[in-house]
């Protein structure tokens, strides 16, 4: 191991990789629990709980190895917050409607997207849209996508309440009343054991990241499980069924393996669906992927940074379309690989660790199972909270920067669409980047690459042609 993996030329030892490596796991975990949840949307989508969670399982293992082996980086992989949220919004969104997105398709537009980031990453011309899009609205995309996460969260766990009466009133333009919109959206009922679950939840995982303690999120929502079966959110009479439903042996005969439908995407407008998809893991990705180099010390030789990188980008080009080909959304590079990063972590036998422990999950289903969804909502609220750290690296007092990275924060949770907070990111920049370099005479120039210009085109046509909507 020390001679394939290059342990005593990065400066490590195998037993650092290694606790490197269940680190990076243990703050990962969550994905396990949350990511069944946010696809099935409990029971919304169409999609069940444990298929997604065998999928889940195994993309994560198999192409967190595959990164440790073919390019000897210590990243871990897995179904990405955010994406999955617009996933299941996306299939939630369309299925009252005569032209309906089934998970079917959804999984079918994140096979497509991997294999645009293929070719795109082939062609480095996936090097090329990172360079283009600047570092403000980079920036903005995390922290509206952290926002949205939260909203999910909120939601899933009834402390954000939705009046739809209401609501559909304002859209009819019958209700008038501005001062009578904090009807529409309001606080959940303290006195709901999940509520009250969930609160207990976000200050259990808090106390716990305060005192930087390492997978906090994942003993987060055991504690919180735990908590919640004196209080009868969590029941253990059902086990039998649970186990029934997860069984302790993995039976892969469930797998949504291929459950792909490319005659039904021809008619739903999916194109605008695969460039979300493709657009927001371009950004997601790059940042994980530059974030976790630096920290390793990889970027001290720029050239060998950014060919690993550049190695990092296919294993996750391919694990995206792999991903969809076992039954859940876009695998994408976790931020939490820094986690193990900062306990040493420098080679590739620490994704390789993190990556065996989640095939070995595959075993505790029915554990994973019973943790309710109030452990979970309070989950992706930190999430978000976690994600919203990138705020400080934007500078609002340049309003050609500020702006647009505004557009695209607020978009994205008020709109519920990812798409939406990056279109008019774009359209924004675009337009002030332009006016304020032809008719100011600040010194200052503003970059707009030419790619900027043909997604500025194409996002406006998407509106003009469709009107807006999601």
């Amino acid at each position: 191991m020390n001679r394939f993996f290059k342990i005593k030329e990065h400066g490590s030892t195998i037993r650092t990789e290694i606790m490197a490596g269940i680190t990076t796991f243990m703050t990962m975990a969550y994905i396990l629990a949350v990511n069944p949840d946010t696809l099935t949307a409990f029971g919304k989508t169409g999609m069940e709980w444990y298929p997604v969670f065998l999928a889940t399982a195994i993309a994560a293992g198999v192409f967190t190895i595959a990164m440790g082996i073919f390019v000897n980086f210590p990243v871990a992989v897995a179904p990405g917050m955010g994406l999955n949220a617009y996933f299941a919004t996306v299939v939630i969104s369309t299925a009252a409607t005569g032209n309906p997105v089934t998970w079917q398709m959804a999984l079918t537009a994140v096979f497509i997207s991997g294999l645009i980031f293929l070719l795109l990453t082939i062609t480095n011309i996936r090097q090329m849209l990172i360079d283009a899009i600047p570092d403000g609205l980079k920036h903005a995309i995390t922290v509206g996508i952290g926002l949205f996460i939260a909203i999910v969260g909120l939601k899933n766990s009834g402390l954000l309440s939705v009046s739809v009466e209401t609501l559909n009133d304002v859209k009819a333009g019958t209700f008038t009343s501005l001062l009578g919109f904090e009807s529409v959206f309001g606080m959940g009922s303290f006195t709901e054991p999940g509520v009250l679950l969930t609160i207990i939840g976000l200050a259990l995982i808090s106390v716990l990241m305060v005192l930087r303690v390492k997978g906090a999120i994942l003993f987060g929502i055991l504690g919180t499980t735990l908590i919640g079966i004196p209080m009868k959110v969590v029941d253990f009479g059902t086990i039998g069924a649970v186990s029934e439903k997860a069984p302790w042996i993995p039976d892969f005969t469930q797998l949504n393996f291929f459950e792909f439908d490319f005659a039904g995407i021809m008619g739903v407008g999916i194109v605008s669906i695969i460039l979300t998809f493709t657009f927001v893991e371009l950004f997601d990705t790059f940042g994980t992927l530059v974030g976790t180099a630096t920290r390793a010390g990889y970027m001290k030789n720029p050239v060998e940074g950014k060919k690993r990188i550049g190695k990092a980008m296919l294993v996750d080009s391919v694990a995206v379309s792999g991903g969809a080909m076992l039954g859940t959304s876009t695998v994408t590079a976790f931020v939490e690989s820094t986690a193990g990063v900062a306990e040493g972590g420098r080679t590739g036998l620490t994704a390789v660790t993190t990556g065996v422990c989640f095939l070995l999950a595959l075993f505790l289903a029915p554990v994973v199972a019973l943790i309710p969804s109030a452990a979970t909502s309070a989950a992706l609220i930190i999430v978000g909270v976690l994600m919203m750290q990138s705020v400080s690296e934007i500078d609002f007092k340049d309003l050609v920067i500020g702006i647009p990275a505004f557009m695209t924060v607020t978009f994205m949770p008020f709109t519920y669409s990812i798409a939406n907070g990056i279109s008019f990111g774009i359209l924004a920049y675009v337009l002030l980047a332009f006016i304020s370099n032809t008719f100011t005479k600040s010194e200052q120039k503003y970059k707009i690459h030419w790619l900027m210009w043909i997604l500025f085109v194409l996002v406006l046509a998407r509106y003009v042609m469709m009107g807006g909507g999601h």
